[in-house]
């Protein structure tokens, strides 16, 4: 795996955001592999909670500045990076005033999901993609964590199927059960569908539940792993059902089964 490219893409990181099985895990991973020699960029959403002095923070001018269509709306798409102390490991925030500067990461005060979450969503994958494009950085993997980087793989196979920089990409989704209550809006599919995705594709997502959310993201990725210990039975049951390379929850070592992983489905044509 060494000079392989790997982009992580996570709703959550530390130490830019509290410690959690996903933000640990995000973290880890991509810290042993570059520790490997592999190639590693990180990208998460730059929430209003996220400190731009105490991380260092800073914006890339030649990055951003374009603007992503959201539902016909046009919105501004700022691009800032850090690095990581310690572990040379670059992490690019997608950052847009409307949905970010908010100081909160999911939920409002009262613990409601943000009504704009699948706005959220949907802008998170598109920076992403934009960002690398920019950057020219064609990854061998696209490694995802949290619920709110699940739309990714849906845009890679459909909105940007024709990019050749992920042509030979191969898409990882990581499936952590941190459920949120409820639902997000119930437009989500409509938003989606403006970007000229088909019906058949977002039909697991006409009810935005974290689980149908999840379930998007595996029937669009190439390999699952398993972020949790303990996951609910329609997920394992739906993961089972893809017939696609699965690795089971890892405790302790984070490194070497990852690498294999990552490896394997590379090997596979």
């Amino acid at each position: 795996m060494k000079d392989k490219r790997i982009l992580y893409v996570s709703s959550e990181v530390v130490p830019y955001l509290p410690e959690t099985e996903l933000s640990s895990t995000a973290f880890n991973v991509a810290k042993n592999s570059h520790s490997k020699g592999v190639q590693t960029r990180i990208f998460m959403p730059r929430y209003g909670v996220i400190n731009e002095r105490r991380h260092q923070l800073h914006e890339v001018i030649r990055l951003s500045g374009m603007n992503l269509i959201i539902n016909d709306m046009d919105m501004p798409l700022i691009i800032k990076v850090a690095s990581i102390p310690k572990e040379r490991m670059q992490v690019y925030f997608i950052d847009n005033e409307e949905y970010f500067k908010r100081k909160a990461v999911f939920t409002d005060e009262d613990d409601k999901l943000f009504s704009d979450n699948d706005e959220r969503a949907i802008f998170f994958a598109k920076g992403v993609v934009e960002t690398v494009k920019k950057l020219n950085w064609a990854p061998d993997i696209i490694h995802v964590h949290g619920w709110l980087a699940s739309l990714l793989p849906l845009y890679l196979k459909e909105f940007y199927k024709e990019e050749p920089l992920f042509t030979e990409s191969k898409i990882v989704t990581s499936v952590y059960n941190n459920p949120f209550e409820g639902a997000l809006s119930s437009d989500l599919a409509s938003k989606i569908k403006f970007d000229e995705i088909a019906d058949a594709k977002i039909a697991t997502i006409k009810t935005p539940t974290h689980t149908n959310i999840l379930k998007s993201a595996i029937e669009n990725s190439d390999a699952i792993i398993h972020g949790s210990e303990s996951m609910p039975d329609d997920i394992v049951s739906f993961i089972t059902a893809q017939n696609k390379p699965v690795l089971e929850f890892q405790s302790d070592d984070l490194k070497e089964p990852y690498l294999n992983f990552y490896a394997d489905i590379l090997s596979v044509n």
